[in-house]
């Protein structure tokens, strides 16, 4: 295993900036929330760690970037942030996200309030959801995996046209898996930053997809034109466990992260750093480093301790009513 480590000086400039309009910005903060936000550069902090490596596979030492500083963040021109009367952001489903209607409808309620407690201070609304029919979009079947798969990019086209006058972003979410071109084998979820649409899969997180026994396989794809979508009336939906949900709430906070103009996160262990295997995903911590968080809340304007109450009422909340989940998976 290895540790990406930056010294307390690095950490203290990504977090701080040496430009003085930020200094002055950064010291202006609730004495409380620049405790908290200091801890980025605190040697041996019990709050935030380093970043950790554990195979050649992962997504630091196969997709080398620039790091994103709180400056460089700050100071983009072509970053999306909420402005009046766009401070919404619209979740759109496509088809079930559990085996029945009801499961699908309290696992979409529990991802709107989560995004309403980790962004705190916009409003998230749930628009109908909707089959992969009326999306028009392409499909095909896996070579590897043999699961369904739809055109992600195309599903982004389609958000676009229907993005409501007041949403700072439009996301959608599904349990069919994606693909984002014929030569690429699948995709976690896409995103256009500058149209502010995103669209994320959480097929990939149940825990059976990689199992031999998953009951989602099809060989042979058999439809009469390519607008015969009913191979997605009987399409297989995993079980809602704890688990799935947990990596829901992960990916959907990580991609909308991106459309706020998020980078991934090379400075310690964070929500945006990224993944490229189920493992290295489950490792993130659900949460975002003092940096990122920084950023978030230039962007947002929330308050650091509004926002953790929040984030609170919502653990107190959902503890009692989480969505069917099987117990032998709750944790």
């Amino acid at each position: 295993m290895q540790t990406v480590g930056h010294s307390e000086h690095t950490l203290k400039t990504a977090l701080i900036s040496k430009k003085p309009e930020l200094v002055k910005q950064y010291e202006q903060l609730d004495p409380g929330e620049q405790r908290l936000l200091n801890e980025a550069f605190r040697p041996r902090s019990d709050l935030f760690g380093p970043i950790t490596l554990h195979s050649p596979s992962d997504w630091i030492i196969s997709h080398p970037e620039a790091p994103q500083d709180f400056e460089q963040f700050f100071s983009n021109l072509h970053r999306k942030s909420p402005s009046p009367g766009k401070q919404t952001i619209y979740i759109q489903c496509i088809g079930l996200l559990g085996n029945t209607r009801s499961i699908s409808e309290e696992y979409l309620k529990w991802l709107k309030g989560y995004c309403e407690a980790f962004f705190y201070g916009l409003t998230v609304k749930l628009l109908e959801p909707i089959p992969v029919s009326a999306t028009r979009c392409s499909f095909r079947i896996n070579d590897s995996t043999l699961n369904l798969q739809i055109h992600a990019g195309q599903i982004l086209t389609f958000l676009k046209k229907k993005k409501p006058e007041d949403a700072f972003c439009v996301v959608g979410v599904t349990m069919i898996d994606l693909y984002p071109r014929e030569s690429w084998n699948f995709v976690f979820g896409q995103a256009s930053l500058t149209e502010g649409v995103g669209i994320f899969s959480f097929a990939r997180y149940g825990t059976d997809f990689y199992s031999s026994h998953y009951k989602g396989k099809l060989k042979k794809l058999e439809r009469k034109s390519s607008s015969d979508y009913s191979v997605f009336n009987d399409y297989y939906l995993p079980e809602a466990t704890s688990v799935l949900l947990l990596r829901s709430c992960k990916t959907l906070t990580h991609e909308i992260g991106h459309i706020f103009g998020l980078q991934h996160c090379q400075w310690l262990a964070c929500l945006m750093q990224g993944s490229n295997h189920l493992e290295e995903a489950d490792r993130r911590p659900l949460d975002l480093c003092p940096i990122c968080l920084r950023k978030l809340q230039s962007a947002v304007g929330f308050r650091l301790r509004d926002r953790y109450k929040a984030l609170v009422r919502w653990i107190d909340a959902e503890s009692t009513d989480t969505p069917r989940v099987t117990p032998k998976h709750s944790r």
